[in-house]
């Protein structure tokens, strides 16, 4: 039985709540319902005998089992009171294999309560007891003897690995129910439509006037004890008194207490912790450090370094940072740029550090001492400042260099190795019979001529054409002349220029004769027939082009290339390859001549772009080598049609030409003693083992990178991280951009899991695993995922489960309650999910190189989409239907049939239309009917207020991520297969083929941190 969507319902009975929270409170003995209080027998009094009447607690109401609220108990120390009776129990207590288990199990272990109108007997068979049927199902040990029985608890002993090992149905055993605690006490809707608002502190126990009123922290695990405030544990654990506040905290919960032998797993889906909230900046340690740059440019994967390798070893999840050198400015701030003149950039003899806001002053401000490398260095006549009293500069607010995390300065020219280059841009079209037919050369020439005003670098941009299928076609673009001239190249095998100019030439001196080759170019090749392409010849060809200016190769190829060098064969549809050690061949470059290429041209400082449109395998991971190896990037349009994909097309196509782009650029990440980066992912050629060659750079892009320490300890309270990209601005400026960045040394692993950062760990574990994905199995990639996981989860538990006596429950911290959900949606997302028959092999290619360079808020949402119901909002006033647009998570439980859903993972819209929803609506939203099966591949805007407004959502949701634009697909509710692909595919906390749902996830996970 599926158990209630709404949070607002009491728990089905027979199986027992708990507002037990680790470390917060003991409740009290229990009450008999509606009668008075019942005292604990003394020692020496007999227990009930077997077969005697079950105590009165069954019949209590459920509300009567997580609180207290009668008369406070006594304050009699634990050493003077009599053991306690512990519930449930009806039969002598058990002498089995688990009699060590600690008595606070008791509430929280995984059969109800055997006896009570609300509940039925079983026998107990689940995961956490071995006891037979007649035996009590909470029963822990034999009753505690002595003075001080009740504050020392049985040494705890881990049940055997065998009843833990595989993970088990939601339908076959004893699943655990989850109650997952927040913190307190956030007040707001649920997450499904309709819902009341819930209790937050307690989501899964009891609506909010259900709640328990009076709770105690438990004893320490000493011979004293009273109910007062006791000293806090060592470092590894949290304080045993305290409020319910701190404790929360420290970590989160999900406890286990199934039914063994029920059909229903018992789970309260919505209180599972779901990102509905999109990415979360971690802008709060700004205010711990105001002098870092902004989390948007530089973000660490826990802002906690550890001190030791010790502690390396025992976090299990990377440790690294993501970085985002070009990132839009928060609030709109310009990143303010500032120019030494005659005194030069001040920087670090040593470490070649910048002067930033973590330098000190010595001396009288005449030294200035490096933050990275602790060296003292002079300070230039000309940036002489006094000191105050402090020891701080009087112009330090009036010197954004000393006062911001994030500034620009000026290159002098010995930091040019040749004068700045002029933006570049040539065009490599592919011109065979397919780009002619789908349309593509009609999209592309009347885009690239839309955005000739708005290329960046005016008037010294240079631009270029080459058109290709077995043959090469060169185009003389020089300015005295009236209309280009052609010439055509047959010889594939030893390419040439024609012509030594005049082949890439300055804009603004042949802008009639560009434009009317791009007016003729759909019809120049409008008869063309030739089905071959020659794309290796043509990369060769542009490269002696470009050589010796640089810029960007923009590559629009519609088929396989299959002429002369660099020519590839199918081999997508090798289906014995999938599950074998010979899988990942397939997802790397074929032929070593486009990886060889694009190092030649990252050495001229070109990048390349790929424009992908084939209707059939392409080879985009032999291609997209070419992107991935000089800074560029991938886009692949599947079947590529005009009439469908031209929208799409045009927009991105027009962001990549029009945005600000850094030239010929290189970047180096520095860092305090005794820490270094070690390994990076991202589009880039590694020109040194911590420089990063970018030929060109954008906002779209980001990088990951993995730290390790350099010394067995650490000596520093503090380390130091400072960015540095060095760039050519389009306008001919050579800059450098810095960002800097502290974070502090810490001997305490609980502290680095509190200081963690989700988006950033899902950012670079994305990336490491499609990086990994190119030399293993898929199936291997997501078992490393998972492996993690566990492993940080398992290590994380350790730290509390002794001390607060918690063996029932998967605990986590507070920072990662989002982490299992991520990674079960990477493992789920187009480049690692299935094998052969899930996705086709460009797709998830193409998929693994935009991962690559996603920054971490379009990542997120690219492997967790959005989805949203807006048939709702479709009747609110414009203004209001922004705010009112609430996202949902990704289940088949939240797709209403009488609904319209939109799902936005940031490259498509899914437009999903329920089986009872109104006709009318439909009509007036799409402008036809469906009872004629019509063509839903494109969206129009229709004359009413429905379409307006649905339309308006869709700008509105593009203008938030302008990188790309997403492709809109209309599916109906029951359309098979596409319903499938497109919209069942994407909802990765239901169960899919070969792949658990997120209650699996969870409790799979629970057992394995266990075991």
């Amino acid at each position: 039985m599926q158990p209630p969507m709404g949070n607002e319902r009491p728990p089905p009975p027979g199986r027992p709540v708990s507002a037990f929270v680790p470390g917060a409170a003991v409740p009290p003995p229990p009450f008999a319902a509606g009668g008075p209080f019942v005292p604990p027998p003394r020692q020496g009094a007999l227990l009930p005998q077997p077969g005697a009447a079950a105590p009165p607690f069954g019949a209590a109401q459920p509300a009567a089992m997580g609180g207290y609220r009668g008369p406070p108990p006594s304050q009699v120390p634990f050493a003077a009171a009599p053991p306690p009776q512990r519930p449930f129990t009806s039969a002598p207590l058990p002498q089995g294999p688990f009699t060590s288990a600690p008595p606070s199990q008791g509430p929280f272990a995984s059969t109800p309560p055997p006896q009570g109108p609300f509940t039925s007997a079983r026998p107990s068979q689940g995961p956490f007891t071995l006891a037979p049927p007649s035996q009590a199902p909470f029963a822990a040990g034999p009753p505690p003897q002595g003075p001080f029985a009740a504050s020392a608890p049985a040494p705890f002993r881990p049940p055997p690995s065998s009843s833990l090992g595989q993970p088990q149905s939601p339908t076959g055993g004893s699943l655990p129910a989850l109650n997952y605690v927040r913190p307190p006490p956030l007040q707001s809707q649920g997450f499904y439509p309709g819902a009341q608002p819930v209790n937050h502190q307690f989501p899964m126990s009891r609506p909010a006037f259900q709640q328990p009123v009076h709770t105690m922290p438990p004893p320490p695990m000493g011979l004293t004890a009273s109910f007062g405030n006791q000293a806090a544990y060592p470092s590894a654990g949290p304080p045993v008194g305290g409020t319910l506040q701190s404790l929360v905290e420290d970590f989160q919960s999900l406890a286990l207490s199934s039914a063994p032998g029920s059909l229903d797993p018992g789970v309260d889906v919505k209180a599972l912790p779901r990102p509905l909230d999109g990415d979360e900046e971690p802008v709060k340690l700004l205010e711990a450090y105001p002098l870092n740059c902004h989390p948007r440019y530089f973000r660490l994967t826990t802002h906690a370094i550890p001190a030791s390798q010790s502690l390396v070893s025992r976090w299990h999840l990377p440790l690294g940072a993501v970085v985002h050198p070009l990132a839009e400015s928060p609030n709109g701030e310009e990143v303010p740029v500032i120019n030494f003149g005659s005194a030069g950039v001040i920087r670090c003899r040593r470490c070649r550090t910048y002067i930033n806001p973590y330098a000190t002053f010595a001396d009288a401000g005449r030294k200035w001492r490096c933050n990275l490398c602790t060296l003292l260095n002079d300070v230039p006549g000309e940036y002489f400042c006094a000191l105050d009293a402090s020891g701080r500069r009087y112009d330090t607010d009036q010197r954004p260099e000393l006062s911001k995390g994030t500034v620009e300065f000026v290159a002098p020219t010995e930091y040019m190795v040749r004068p700045p280059m002029p933006p570049s841009y040539f065009f490599l079209i592919d011109v065979s019979v397919s780009a002619v037919r789908s349309g593509l050369l009609e999209v592309v020439a009347k885009t690239i001529k839309s955005c000739l005003d708005e290329l960046p670098g005016f008037p010294r941009t240079q631009i270029g054409f080459l058109t290709f299928d077995s043959t090469l076609h060169f185009h003389n673009f020089k300015s005295s002349l009236s209309q280009p001239q052609m010439m055509v190249v047959a010889d594939l095998d030893d390419v040439f220029l024609p012509l030594p100019d005049d082949l890439l030439v300055n804009l603004v001196d042949s802008r009639h004769v560009v434009e009317s080759f791009l007016d003729s170019l759909p019809n120049m090749f409008h008869d063309n027939v030739n089905v071959e392409s020659a794309l290796g010849p043509a990369l060769k060809a542009a490269f002696m082009v470009m050589s010796q200016i640089g810029g960007k190769l923009l590559v629009f190829q519609s088929t396989l290339p299959s002429l002369s060098i660099g020519r590839l064969r199918l081999r997508g549809d090798d289906v014995r390859a999938y599950g074998t050690d010979k899988e990942h061949t397939l997802r790397v470059p074929e032929d070593p001549f486009y990886k060889q290429m694009a190092a030649e041209f990252t050495k001229n400082q070109i990048a390349v772009d790929i424009f992908s449109f084939s209707e059939k395998y392409s080879d985009i991971a032999s291609l997209g080598s070419l992107a991935k190896y000089t800074g560029g990037q991938v886009y692949h349009y599947p079947s590529f049609q005009a009439a469908t994909h031209g929208d799409k097309l045009k927009h991105e196509l027009s962001r990549d030409l029009t945005r600000e782009t850094a030239w010929e650029s290189v970047m180096r990440i520095r860092c305090g003693k005794g820490v270094r980066f070690t390994t990076y992912h991202g589009h880039f050629m590694l020109r040194s083992t911590d420089l990063l060659a970018l030929p060109a750079v954008d906002s779209d892009k980001a990088f990951g990178m993995q730290l390790s320490l350099e010394e067995t300890l650490m000596t520093t309270q503090t380390v130091y991280f400072q960015v540095a990209l060095l760039y050519t601005s389009s306008s001919g400026e050579r800059r450098i951009r810095v960002h800097t960045a502290a974070a502090p040394v810490v001997t305490d692993l609980s502290e680095m899991y509190r200081q963690a950062d989700t988006g950033a760990i899902v950012s670079l574990l994305g990336r490491i695993a499609v990086e990994n994905s190119l030399s293993d199995k898929l199936d291997s990639v997501r078992q490393q995922l998972q492996l993690k996981l566990v492993r940080s989860l398992k290590e994380y538990r350790n730290l509390y489960v002794v001390q607060h006596r918690i063996g029932g429950r998967l605990i986590f911290p507070e920072s990662l309650r989002f982490l299992p959900l991520y990674i079960l949606a990477i493992c789920k997302s187009l480049a690692l999910r299935g094998g052969y028959a899930d996705v086709s092999l460009d797709e998830r290619c193409a998929a693994g190189f935009s991962m690559m360079i996603l920054p971490v808020k379009r990542l997120l949402n690219f492997v967790y989409p959005s989805l949203y119901r807006v048939d709702e909002v479709l009747t609110m006033e414009p203004n209001k239907i922004d705010t009112s647009l609430k996202r949902l998570p990704l289940t088949m439980q939240c797709l209403h049939t009488g609904g319209l859903y939109l799902l936005d993972d940031g490259f498509n819209f899914i437009v999903w239309l329920g089986r009872m929803l109104p006709p009318e609506l439909v009509s007036n939203i799409l402008g036809v009917s469906l009872a004629n099966f019509p063509d839903l591949s494109k969206l129009r805007e229709c004359d009413n207020e429905f379409s307006r407004n649905f339309m308006k959502i869709l700008k509105n949701l593009r203008e938030k991520d302008p990188s790309y634009q997403q492709l809109c697909r209309v599916v109906r509710q029951g359309e098979q297969p596409r319903e499938g692909f497109l919209m069942l595919s994407n909802l990765v906390e239901d169960q899919m083929a070969a792949t658990s749902s997120y209650v699996d996830w969870i409790q799979q996970i629970h057992r394995q941190t266990q075991s």
